[in-house]
């Protein structure tokens, strides 16, 4: 399939479908979109992440300290009263055991990835602030995506503080991490970028842009879903093949998985999947 008949094929979907592919460093092989933006869901965890690291090199932060594990949380609106998440709503048992406890940052930093923890994430920008996390998205050259509010500020929310992303901007950020691990970087140590990039190699929610690749693959991906959004973005280490950006970011009646923060496999995730499974195929033929 060519560039152009996926493009087709992607015309046929209701919604917007935006992508993004190339080579970390090199310019895109394919976008489709690319500057559109979406609600985020759970893709701005990748930002968060990175600010936490960029804390700790910095001297800011201990991600091995432990620190209070409350479910209550400032609003990113002025005067609104605190905020809380709902159980239900997320997907990993573990840290909500640990509430009225403590917990190393390192580990609800981990947790946020590869079970998308909700509670995680917001526990993690009450340490390193929304600030920290604009920083990143700034650093990794992001043009559009904002993280203006925590998961479930409803107040914010409503008064129009919301989280955005672009497939251009997850693309440039994913790619940033994979050189910084090869060389010095804007944001992290060699070190730090690749420690975060086996924290997404380690994501365990696989039923979208992972299901596109040959099992074993190496792919450093986050992915993010709510009902009538699902998004997949990665960086693919091929063994015969340099590495990759794909991006796949959809808001469209497809996503019809994720209520309550239930994980389901939906026709977006198998959408995904396909256009994976497509530049994979292509993997020799990107621009380096």
């Amino acid at each position: 399939m060519t560039w152009a008949e996926l493009d087709a094929h992607l015309d046929q979907v209701p919604g917007t479908v935006s992508a993004y592919v190339g080579r970390p460093g090199a310019r895109p092989t394919w976008t489709r979109r690319a500057d559109a933006t979406h609600y985020a869901a759970s893709t701005m965890k990748v930002a968060v992440l990175v600010a936490l690291h960029r804390a700790a090199e910095e001297g800011r932060l201990d991600l091995d300290a432990p620190v209070p594990v409350r479910n209550s949380f400032d609003s990113a609106l002025t005067g609104a009263p605190r905020f809380t998440n709902n159980r239900d709503y997320d997907n990993d048992e573990a840290v909500w055991d640990a509430v009225d406890g403590v917990a190393p940052l390192r580990w609800l930093a981990e947790r946020m990835i590869i079970r998308s923890s909700n509670l995680a994430t917001n526990l993690c920008i009450g340490q390193v602030g929304l600030p920290a996390v604009a920083r990143a998205w700034e650093l990794g050259g992001a043009r559009h995506s904002v993280t203006g509010r925590g998961i479930e500020d409803f107040a914010a929310r409503d008064a129009g503080i919301d989280n955005l992303v672009t497939a251009a901007d997850l693309a440039n950020l994913l790619g940033e991490l994979a050189l910084g691990a090869t060389r010095p970087g804007p944001l992290a140590s060699p070190a730090g970028c690749a420690a975060m990039l086996d924290v997404l190699v380690a994501q365990e929610h696989r039923e979208d842009l992972a299901a596109g690749l040959p099992d074993r693959t190496r792919v450093a991906h986050k992915n993010g879903w709510v009902r009538g959004v699902r998004h997949g973005a990665g960086v693919v280490f091929p063994d015969d093949a340099p590495p990759y950006q794909i991006v796949v970011c959809t808001t469209t009646d497809l996503a019809d998985g994720g209520a309550d923060g239930e994980q389901v496999e939906d026709d977006a995730c198998r959408l995904i999947a396909h256009v994976s499974a497509r530049v994979w195929d292509a993997r020799h033929e990107l621009a380096g």
